[in-house]
């Protein structure tokens, strides 16, 4: 596809507002000032001078820049043709901007902003996953009934799964799996028998013997890489909330709520994410999965990349395919396509671009609701718990997640995770149960809670009570 002529707009240009200045905020405005068909010129965080600040890291100069904290000073920069740094989305909601981008990764927060957008007749760019996996389907039933779309953004994962996998779908090819490598490498060093991981090393010297998966069963040896791996992390809640998002975009499914999470080579994908009737893992396909990439010390990384693995159905092309180097698994009948990379808010334009410009989300084509990332008690949590989110992971200490299918949110009902983030616990729950609607304190003046009864009276019959 040549992008020039998709992204066709004359000379208009495609304006936005940034709400939050973060990793992925300040990389968007950074952008944003090098992207010939659209501006970065409005921004809001928790205060004007920590926007502001992000304005001036990436270059723009200070006179330039009007810190406005009201709607009549915004409204004033705007005309002037300044860049405008806020500390209330309220304050700059009014200016005619095309394409809100919501990128605090806040629950609650984001969840007011977005609807605040969408009722304020803008698009809107969804980079907060913690407010999609909640809300996400119901907010662009919103949007779409005014004539407007919820996207995700290209740079995160979500995104660019969803246009591999529909790229697949439209080329004809039978998707076995989908899904992402996870954030960070596992580095398997031989000689010091070491497996390092996010900074953060431990000693694995029974690793050694699984380094390699070689003519073996691939559940056998992902079983023991794991268990030779018990010291580091394998499971992460943004992996399961990304493949979440991409779940109902796609439709596609979790082959197990927590995820099968192999420590895999590039070259083993295929092999080992394929059926178990083929020798893999998965118990059949269109499943959603992450791997965590292993390499050796100075070895090719994944870089949080995005893939599928397809059926090889004529069997020549592959064998040709293979000879130039693509990834095709030990027996032919698989091999993985991929994407390697995921540049945050340095390719975010081609969504927003597609939002703005052609009222095209790069998400799903039809909002739907087919699953649930929901939290789960990893030891004993008392009653009066606060389930505090914090950390770059938006974690809660002691409380993990996976994917069910998707349900009304009734009393009984596992409770979404970044719904139950920050709320106290009315009552105990025990370690391994999930944590369900009834334990949570919620308040009435929940800006998630009142948009996801929303949600649940478009998809649930159940809800419409």
């Amino acid at each position: 596809m040549n992008y020039h002529a998709y992204f066709n707009a004359g000379d208009r240009l495609i304006e936005t507002c940034v709400i939050g200045t973060g990793g992925f905020g300040r990389s968007f405005l950074a952008q944003g000032l090098r992207v010939p068909l659209m501006r970065a010129r409005v921004a809001v965080d928790v205060d004007a001078q920590t926007a502001l600040q992000a304005m001036l890291a990436v270059g723009i100069a200070r006179e330039d820049i009007r810190v406005c904290d009201n709607a009549e000073a915004a409204e004033k920069a705007w005309n002037e043709g300044a860049f405008i740094a806020a500390g209330e989305f309220e304050h700059v909601a009014g200016l005619p901007v095309d394409v809100v981008v919501e990128a605090t990764g806040h629950p609650e927060a984001g969840a007011r902003h977005a609807r605040m957008a969408i009722e304020a007749g803008r698009h809107l760019a969804l980079v907060s996953k913690e407010v999609d996996s909640v809300v996400g389907p119901g907010l662009a039933v919103m949007a779409r009934s005014r004539g407007k779309v919820v996207t995700p953004v290209d740079g995160d994962q979500p995104s660019l799964l969803i246009g591999l996998v529909s790229w697949a779908e439209t080329l004809g090819f039978e998707i076995i799996a989908a899904g992402k490598s996870s954030e960070y490498d596992f580095v398997f060093d031989a000689a010091a028998g070491t497996l390092t991981s996010n900074g953060r090393t431990v000693s694995a010297p029974e690793f050694g013997q699984y380094a390699r998966l070689d003519g073996r069963d691939s559940s056998l040896v992902a079983e023991a890489r794991s268990r030779a791996a018990a010291a580091l992390p394998q499971r992460a809640v943004p992996d399961l909330c990304e493949l979440s998002v991409v779940a109902n975009a796609v439709g596609f499914a979790p082959d197990r709520p927590q995820l099968h999470a192999p420590i895999a080579r590039i070259d083993e994908v295929p092999t080992i994410l394929c059926e178990t009737s083929e020798g893999g893992i998965l118990s059949g396909p269109r499943r959603l999965e992450v791997f965590h990439c292993l390499r050796d010390p100075g070895g090719i990384s994944f870089a949080g990349g995005v893939f599928v693995v397809v059926r090889c159905e004529d069997r020549p092309t592959w064998k040709m395919l293979e000879e130039k180097g693509h990834v095709v698994s030990r027996n032919g009948n698989a091999a993985m396509v991929y994407i390697p990379r995921h540049l945050l808010g340095l390719e975010a334009a081609t969504s927003i671009l597609a939002a703005g410009m052609n009222g095209v989300s790069t998400g799903g084509t039809e909002p739907s609701h087919h699953v649930d990332l929901v939290a789960v008690a990893d030891v004993d949590l008392a009653a009066g718990t606060t389930l505090a989110m914090g950390g770059h992971h938006h974690s809660i200490e002691g409380v993990s997640s996976m994917m069910l299918p998707a349900g009304p949110l009734v009393p009984d009902a596992p409770a979404p995770f970044y719904l139950a983030s920050n709320k106290r616990l009315s009552r105990p729950v025990r370690q391994g149960e999930p944590i369900r609607m009834a334990d949570l304190e919620i308040p009435e003046d929940s800006e998630l809670m009142k948009l996801r009864r929303l949600q649940d009276a478009h998809f649930f019959a159940e809800g419409r009570a």
